[in-house]
C-alpha cells in the first residue's frame, strides 16, 4: 500500500463544542486516529441524535448515534437498504472511479439474495464446527504465547493479534498456511480508508486476491465438498455460478469479518485492562470472569465503528425526515457509549450483568454471522494468557488505525510479566 498522504495523527482536531452543530462531522480519520471521537459523539447524542450533515468529504449523510435508533435502522431492512456498500465512503473525489470497481457482497445486499448467499457459508460457524475448532485455536494460541519473550518489549498487534487471527482465517478457508499473511494484507487493503489507498491501487491488489482464490475455487470445485469457506461457495447451489466480482466481494467480506474485528478486539482487550487496573486485578482473582469480559471487550472496542444504509423511502425518526435515497450512517461506536442504554458506558467493567447488550455485531438479517467464533477466539486466548502471565503490560502509546470504519491498532508495545 502507498504511504499515508498526510500524517493524520498530526492534524489539528478542534473541540466539537466549539463548532456549529450543523457542521459537526465525526467522519474524519484524524478524530479516530487521535482517539478524540468521544466528545464528538457525546455532543451528537445529547443535542442532535439524528443529525444531517449537508456536505462532507463523502457527500451528505445522516448520523444515527443513539443505541435504540441504531437498532431500529439496523432491523428495518425494508426501510433501509444495504445495496451499494456498508461504509460511508467513497470520497466524493473518488466517486466515479469507485463506480467502475464494484465488488458485490452479501452484507451489501438485500433480501432475498442476501439470505441465500449468507446461508451457504453459515455452516462454517455452526456449533458443531465451532466445537471442533476450539482445540485448534487453543493449540495455536498456546504455541504463539509460549514463543513470546518475557520481560522484553515487542509489538502485541503483529505478534499475537494478527498472527492468531490470520492462522484461524487460513484454517476457515483451507488457505496455504505458509502464505497466510497474504490474507492480512488483502484485509488491510480492503479496509484502508480512501485517504490512504487509491481506487487504482485497491483494484490492483484485490484483483491479485481474486486471481489467487479463483485457483483455489477451481481446485475445490473439482473435489468433494469440504467444510472450508471456498468449498462451500464452490459447491453451494446459490453461489456456484457467482460472477468474478461477486466472488471477490464475498471473499473480502469473509476475510475482513474473520480478521479485522477479532484482531482489534484482542489488542483492545489488553489496552482496556491496562487502562483499568482494578478490572485486571478482578481478572487475576477470578479467571471465571473471562466469559463476561469477552463481550465487554467487544463492546468497549467496537472494532467496526459504523455501518451505512440508504433509505428506501421517506422515514420519520425523532421528528426528522430522512428522505428516500439519503445515506444513513449507524455509528455503533456511539451507540455502545449511550448512557440511556448502557449503565456507565464509558467504563470498562468485566463483570457486567448483561455484557452482550451491545451493538458491535449489529442486528437483524446482517448480524455478524461469526460472532460466536470471535468470542471463542478471545475467550480461549485469555484463558491461555492467564495460565502464563501475571501482566501483559502496555509500555507505550498505541498507534491507532487511520480509518473511520475499522477501529483498531497498528502497533501496541507490551512487556510480559511471568506468573
Amino acid at each position: 500500500m502507498s504511504s499515508v498522504l498526510k500524517d493524520e495523527s498530526e492534524v489539528f482536531v478542534p473541540d466539537p463544542y466549539s463548532l456549529p452543530l450543523e457542521t459537526l462531522d465525526p467522519a474524519k480519520v484524524e478524530i479516530f486516529q487521535q482517539d478524540k471521537l468521544w466528545e464528538y459523539f457525546e455532543r451528537l447524542r445529547k443535542e442532535d441524535p439524528v443529525h444531517f450533515l449537508e456536505d462532507s468529504d463523502y457527500g451528505p449523510y445522516w448520523s444515527i448515534t443513539k443505541f435504540d435508533d441504531i437498532m431500529y435502522v439496523d432491523k428495518s431492512n425494508d426501510l433501509f437498504s444495504s445495496e451499494g456498500g456498508i461504509t460511508i465512503g467513497p470520497l466524493k473525489s473518488q466517486l466515479e472511479s469507485a463506480k467502475e470497481f464494484q465488488t458485490p457482497m452479501f452484507i451489501a445486499m438485500d433480501r432475498p439474495k442476501h439470505d441465500v448467499q449468507r446461508a451457504t457459508v453459515t455452516p462454517v460457524v455452526a456449533p458443531r464446527n465451532l466445537a471442533a475448532l476450539e482445540g485448534t485455536i487453543r493449540e495455536r494460541a498456546a504455541k504463539i504465547l509460549d514463543s513470546l519473550p518475557v520481560g522484553e518489549t515487542f509489538d502485541w498487534v503483529d505478534t499475537v493479534s494478527i498472527e492468531l487471527t490470520t492462522q484461524m482465517l487460513a484454517t476457515l478457508f483451507n488457505f496455504p498456511f505458509e502464505e497466510r499473511r497474504k490474507l492480512t494484507f488483502w484485509s488491510d487493503v480492503a479496509t484502508a480508508g480512501p485517504e490512504l489507498v487509491s481506487v487504482e491501487e485497491r483494484r490492483k491488489h484485490l484483483l491479485e486476491c481474486l486471481e489467487y482464490f479463483t485457483r483455489l475455487w477451481q481446485e475445490r470445485k473439482e473435489g468433494d465438498p469440504g467444510l472450508d469457506l471456498i468449498s462451500m461457495l464452490a459447491h453451494g447451489e446459490n453461489t456456484k455460478e457467482m460472477q468474478p466480482m461477486e466472488f471477490l466481494g464475498n471473499l473480502i467480506l469473509l476475510i475482513v469479518g474473520g480478521n479485522d474485528t477479532t484482531r482489534n478486539s484482542i489488542s483492545g482487550g489488553v489496552l482496556a485492562l491496562n487502562q483499568n487496573p482494578a478490572e485486571y486485578e478482578k481478572l487475576r482473582q477470578n479467571r471465571d470472569l473471562i466469559s463476561s469480559m469477552v463481550p465487554e471487550i467487544i463492546r468497549w472496542q467496537t472494532p467496526l465503528s459504523h455501518m451505512r444504509r440508504v433509505a428506501n423511502e421517506d422515514v420519520e425518526l425523532r421528528g426528522k425526515t430522512i428522505k428516500a435515497g439519503d445515506k444513513v450512517v449507524m455509528w455503533y461506536i456511539s451507540g455502545n457509549r449511550d448512557e440511556e442504554a448502557i449503565d456507565r458506558p464509558n467504563d470498562f467493567i468485566i463483570d457486567r450483568k448483561t455484557p452482550r447488550h451491545h451493538l458491535s455485531f449489529g442486528f437483524g438479517i446482517h448480524r455478524c454471522m461469526g460472532n460466536r467464533l470471535a468470542e471463542m477466539q478471545l475467550r480461549v486466548l485469555w484463558e491461555e494468557i492467564m495460565k502464563r502471565f501475571s501482566f501483559v503490560e502496555v509500555v507505550g502509546e498505541p498507534e491507532r488505525t487511520p480509518s473511520t470504519f475499522v477501529k483498531g491498532y497498528t502497533h501496541l508495545p507490551v512487556k510480559l510479566h511471568a506468573l
